[in-house]
This record gives C-alpha cells, structure tokens and sequence, in this order.
C-alpha cells in the first residue's frame, strides 16, 4: 500500500490495540481499518488519510490514547480521529457536521461506511434496516458508491427497503 516508517509504525500499532477484535463473519478487527485505508490509497489520498483510516476506530473500541495516536500520526491525524469518534453523548447532527468540515476525517468516514456496507450484507435485516437509514440520512452523498451500495444491502434483506 504505502512504503513508509510511518504507514508501517502505524500499522503495527493498529493491529495491536485491535487485538483479539473481531468482525461480523469472524474476520480480525484489523481487516476493516486496513480496507479503509487501502480505498484511500486507492483514490491517491497521501499519507495522513492513509494513517487516519488505520486509526479512525482506535479512541472508541480499544484503549489507545490520544498522545499515542499523536505521536504515530501527528496533529491532524489525531484532531481527525477525534472528529470520527463517538463519545458517550454525542448528538448524531454535531458528529456528522463536524466531520464534513475536515477533509480528511470526510474521506476516511466515506471510505468507512462503504466498507461497512460491503460487510454489511452478513448482519441481520434489523441492523441493516438501521444502518439503511442512518446511511440515508447522513451519508448519501458522500460518494456515488453509496447508493449503489445501499441498493444492494437492501436487496440481501427479506423486505427490502430501498428500491431502483
């Protein structure tokens, strides 16, 4: 993917804290930071994209700091992980918003929730209803994939939901 100090310090680091986590489908955790990061250097996004994807889920499920992401990705890594973040409270409309103003958060959340709406297609019709919707509402245009995407999950469920 990316030949560098950084990208290989940053990877390593993920997979550490991602440990023991798994995917839906009994993947480890570690294969969705590194799908996101893969679209973006697919799309020839540098470096700090790069990073963000392999660290945009290490502040709400492991226990990594913000220094140590910080010291691995620099400053706008970490403000760009922290955007990405759901902390305890977070009001949906702010998060979404917020992330929308940073570049970089943008791209990593785009490419994120379309990795997730590939996967998604192994959860039940209950989440992917769930999911459907929140995509609809916050996310659709986000990249054109998307309600390609969206289409096709709705299409694996009993009653879909979204239709050509």
């Amino acid at each position: 993917m990316i030949n560098s100090k950084k990208y290989e310090d940053a990877l390593e680091f993920a997979t550490k804290k991602h440990q023991g986590q798994f995917r839906i489908g009994g993947l480890p955790y570690i294969t969705h930071p590194v799908a996101v990061a893969k679209w973006l250097c697919d799309k020839g996004y540098d470096e700090r994209y790069i990073v963000t994807g392999l660290f945009h889920d290490l502040l709400e499920d492991t226990d990594a700091t913000e220094e140590e992401i910080e010291a691995i990705g620099g400053k706008e890594v970490l403000e760009a992980v922290k955007l990405l973040t759901k902390y305890k409270g977070y009001n949906m409309d702010e998060y979404v918003a917020n992330i929308r103003k940073n570049p970089i958060a943008k791209a990593v959340k785009t490419s994120d929730r379309i990795h997730n709406l590939i996967c998604a297609v192994e959860c039940d019709d209950d989440f992917k209803r769930r999911y459907i919707i929140e995509t609809i509402d916050y996310y659709l245009d986000l990249d054109e994939e998307i309600p390609k995407l969206l289409k096709r999950l709705s299409k694996s469920m009993e009653n879909p939901i979204v239709t050509d």
